[in-house]
Order: structure tokens, then C-alpha cells, then sequence
């Protein structure tokens, strides 16, 4: 432990300057691309499909929908990958092996025990493992012979793949899973396959199954464990810190034995933050950020930067309740420069509609106004609604209320 007194102390200010500057949100520190997006923010979360959109188009100099497929799907610079706290993120193609090796494995062995029970339970044998192991063979030639197949497709190729068994049997949740689900699931979670194009537009949430090799020809390449969560970390704290251990700790769900290891190894330096909190910042990261120039934003539900931390007050302040649901699933949020403001919502007839939490004077006002007009043109057609609906959100796609 650091001695207080030499610990540097790094304020709320800084704290918003480096996020503004970071994450790529302030005017001319903007990327080119989506995979540069994805960097910058170590990856962006993936559990909506529109979401991951909105997320670059906010990190973006010049963006549009049809661009950011094209990089998706046609130059395939980024790859969907289940990892940190069994979510689905988007990663740099470069960076898929660190993030696999540090998460994503350890959530793989996790959730194979996990499918083993849950088919014993269902009834399903006599050997739930051997029997799984086989139906993701099966399910891996049809995908690698056809080049793509969604999960309802590959009933075709073994009946064994449609049958469903039942989860939470006599609970209120109820509800069944076919085995192909589960098979693919653990085909990707192992780095076999991965997500493609949707079923649909940009916005929609369901995709076709594609071998890894599209993506890497060698697949994904095995690192050392230890070894990948260091540089996880280090790149976590070039962009999120400084953060707590609790942060660090709840971004990547790992044990605090796990996490300790991991700041260690990258040789993190203890500061001071406000509220006489301790945080964590990498050894050459000390020295002092400047304010970026004024910015707004407005960013979608589960936004990369939202969700980077598990203390939110020094950026979030009373608004919590409002722009998060009961799961801790953020909405839509308006920043500017540094904190959230308040949020918003796209109504069925296209209109984006901020709504602000609190005044944050004049020019914001304006400059909200007009991202707002930015937003809805470049989402056209389309009609963004989020997993998670959080309380403002409900409330905005009310025209009546608001």
C-alpha cells in the first residue's frame, strides 16, 4: 500500500477530461473506423445489435449504417465474441485472442458444466457430455459445409439438434431450449464459430452462424491465461482509469484474487480519487489530462462508456433510477463534457427525443438539440429500441408524457 501522502490525487474533472478525450468522444479525437472505436474502448458491448451501431457511430468522424456493415460483414476487422461476464462484445479481430484467453475460456468451461447438468436434468443421455460434444461435431461440419446456417436450420442435419428440453420446470420462468441452441453456443464460446450477418436489417438481434476461419484462417490463437488478463487490464486502465479494483473487478467478473494478479502484473499505481477513494492508473499514466474542448453526446443503452464502471456517481450523480432499469442495464444517456445529463428515446414515427435530468446551461442545450436532429437522420428508417427499457425511456416513447 501507497503512503496517502504520495499518492497523486486525480479529481472528477480529470476523471471526465480523460473519459472525454478516451473514449473518443470529444471534438478531434474521433476514429476512422469501427475497429478503431472498438479499441479505444477496449471493445463495446454487443448484446444489442443496434447498440453496437450507435456505439461507433458516436466514436466515429463520418459514419452511416451501410458503412459500418461493410466493416462488419465485408472487411470483417471485428468479431462478436461472448467474454467479460458471459456478454457478447465486439472486439478488434487483433485483439480476439487476449480477450478470449483472459474471459472467455474460463466462461466457456463455466458454462459447459453448466449444459451438462442442465441436459442431465432434462433428461437427456445417457451421457449429456459425450452426447454434446458429438451434436457440436454435427453442428460444425453443417455450418463449415453450408458456410453459414442459422441454429432453426441445423435441425436438418441431426434430429437429436431440434429436440428441446425444459429449463426452470414449475417456476414462474418456465420456457425450453433446443439442444442445437446450446450446441452452437458452446461452438462459439470455443472459438469454432462466430456470429454473421443478422437475420434481418442492422437492427435485428438474430444471426447466421459462420465458421471461425472467415475471420481468422488460423483461428483463434491460444495465449497464456495470466499472461492475456495483464494486457486486458493495461488496456482497461489506458482507457477507463483511473478505476477502482471494484471496477476492474465487476468489468471483467473476475475473483478478487484474479483481479489483484492481474493489477499487480501490470505494475498499477494506487491514486487518490474524490470521496477518499483509491483507484488504479498504469505507471506512465500520472501525469496530468487537459479538458478537452466543450462535447456532447448522445449515447446508446449499454454504451461502452456507461457501462465501464461499476461506481458510476462521479459521472452518473442523482440519475441513476431514471437512465438505468432494475438489472443495472443502461438506457440511453446524454453526456456532456464528462457527465450524464440525461436521456433518451426514439418514438415510433422516427423522432429522437432528449429529455434532460438537469440544466446544463444554454450552449449544451442547443448543441444537444442539434445531435439530437444528427441522430435521427442518420438512423432513417430504422427504429431503435433497446432490450432493457429503463424508466425514461418508457416515459419518452410516450408522446402524451413527454
Amino acid at each position: 500500500m501507497v503512503a496517502a501522502a504520495s499518492r497523486r490525487h486525480i479529481g472528477t474533472d480529470e476523471r471526465r477530461a480523460r473519459l472525454g478525450r478516451r473514449h473518443r468522444l470529444a471534438p478531434g479525437v474521433k476514429t476512422g473506423s469501427v475497429a478503431e472505436a472498438a479499441a479505444a474502448m477496449v471493445v463495446l458491448h454487443a448484446t444489442d445489435a443496434a447498440s453496437v451501431y450507435l456505439e461507433a457511430r458516436a466514436r466515429m468522424a463520418d459514419s452511416s449504417p451501410a458503412s459500418i456493415e461493410h466493416e462488419l460483414y465485408e472487411e470483417r476487422s471485428v468479431l462478436r465474441i461472448i467474454a467479460m461476464r458471459r456478454t457478447l462484445f465486439l472486439v478488434p479481430l487483433a485483439d480476439v485472442p487476449i480477450v478470449h484467453a483472459a474471459a472467455s475460456r474460463e466462461v466457456a468451461e463455466r458454462e459447459r458444466r453448466r449444459t451438462i447438468a442442465m441436459f442431465a436434468e432434462g433428461g437427456v443421455g445417457p451421457d449429456p457430455a459425450a452426447l454434446l460434444a458429438e451434436l457440436e461435431e454435427k453442428a460444425l461440419v453443417a455450418v463449415r459445409e453450408g458456410g453459414e446456417a442459422a441454429t432453426a436450420e441445423l435441425s436438418a442435419v441431426d434430429p437429436r439438434l431440434a429436440q428441446r428440453i425444459t429449463l426452470a420446470r414449475g417456476k414462474s420462468d418456465e420456457g425450453s431450449i433446443s439442444l442445437a441452441t446450446r450446441a452452437v453456443f458452446h461452438l462459439a464460446l470455443d472459438g469454432r464459430i462466430a456470429r454473421g450477418r443478422p437475420r434481418g436489417t442492422w437492427i435485428a438481434g438474430q444471426f447466421r452462424w459462420s465458421p471461425i476461419e472467415r475471420w481468422l484462417p488460423d483461428g483463434i490463437a491460444a495465449l497464456p491465461v495470466d499472461g492475456a488478463r495483464a494486457e486486458l487490464v493495461r488496456r482497461w486502465l489506458r482507457t477507463f482509469g483511473p478505476g477502482t479494483r471494484a471496477d476492474l473487478r465487476w468489468w471483467t467478473g473476475w475473483t478478487v484474487g484474479a483481479t489483484r494478479q492481474a493489477l499487480d502484473a501490470v505494475e498499477a499505481v494506487e491514486v487518490d480519487l474524490d470521496g477518499g477513494v483509491i483507484g488504479y492508473v498504469l505507471p506512465d499514466d500520472l501525469d496530468p489530462v487537459a479538458p478537452p474542448e466543450p462535447w456532447v453526446a448522445l449515447l446508446p443503452a449499454l454504451d461502452a462508456t456507461t457501462m465501464g464502471w461499476t461506481d458510476r456517481d462521479w459521472y452518473l450523480g442523482p440519475h441513476r433510477p431514471k437512465l438505468f432499469d432494475t438489472s443495472g442495464n443502461a438506457g440511453p444517456t446524454i453526456w456532456v463534457d464528462g457527465r450524464v445529463v440525461g436521456g433518451w428515446a426514439q418514438r415510433r414515427s422516427g423522432e429522437v427525443v432528449p429529455w434532460l435530468l438537469e440544466d446544463p446551461g444554454a450552449e449544451a442545450r442547443h448543441a444537444i438539440d442539434a445531435e439530437a436532429a444528427r441522430l435521427e437522420a442518420w438512423i432513417g428508417p430504422a427504429r431503435v429500441t433497446g432490450s432493457f427499457p429503463t424508466p425514461l425511456e418508457i416515459e419518452l416513447r410516450t408522446p402524451q408524457v413527454r
